[in-house]
């Protein structure tokens, strides 16, 4: 019984490579096994150096609702402070006009470098949209008065790599949850 396995994943953009770690819950051959089944658990092994979001996508072609779980977070910084910090993912869906159609944001969690929000949002999009917008995850430090930006990812129609491989897995899955670790375009 195979009860996990490790790939590695290089980023030719920022020419990093990532250890993956995909644990299964249940007994299933080599070719049933792939980080995107909701039946397992994709672990970030990174080194630390790079800030990241595990994200799992739901597109549901039925009632054309997109979900997007925003699971956990991994190696965020506070650069302003030695100390962890407090965070929020912000998500906005825009069209291909870069219009707005819709946003919304995760409650602060605070004092944590590797934070666990596991919260769910609802967009709606038809099919037709669906290859024409944009959703943008914006991960933000908030101190007393002021927040800053840690890092951000767009997945969608204005995204490539990584980004757009979860995005193109997503609309092929046929209603399965897609789950992939995001490594963070840092903003300094």
């Amino acid at each position: 019984m195979l009860e996990g396995f490790q790939i590695l994943v290089q980023n030719t953009v920022q020419g990093t490579i990532h250890k993956i770690k995909c644990v299964c819950d249940s007994q299933m051959s080599v070719s049933e096994m792939s980080c995107s089944e909701s039946t397992s658990a994709c672990q970030s092994l990174e080194d630390g150096s790079v800030p990241e979001i595990l994200i799992s996508l739901l597109y549901n072609a039925t009632n054309g609702r997109l979900s997007a779980e925003v699971i956990k977070g991994s190696h965020l910084k506070n650069w302003a402070a030695n100390r962890p910090p407090n965070t929020y993912v912000k998500l906005t869906l825009r069209k291909s006009t870069d219009q707005e159609m819709s946003k919304c944001k995760i409650s602060i969690r605070r004092g944590r470098p590797n934070p666990v929000y596991k919260e769910t949002f609802v967009f709606k999009v038809t099919l037709f949209q669906l290859s024409h917008v944009t959703l943008m995850l914006s991960v933000y430090n908030k101190s007393s008065m002021r927040r800053k930006m840690i890092g951000w990812i767009y997945l969608g129609l204005n995204s490539s790599g990584e980004e757009l491989n979860h995005w193109t897995e997503m609309k092929e899955s046929k209603g399965r949850q897609v789950r992939r670790w995001q490594a963070l375009l840092e903003s300094r």
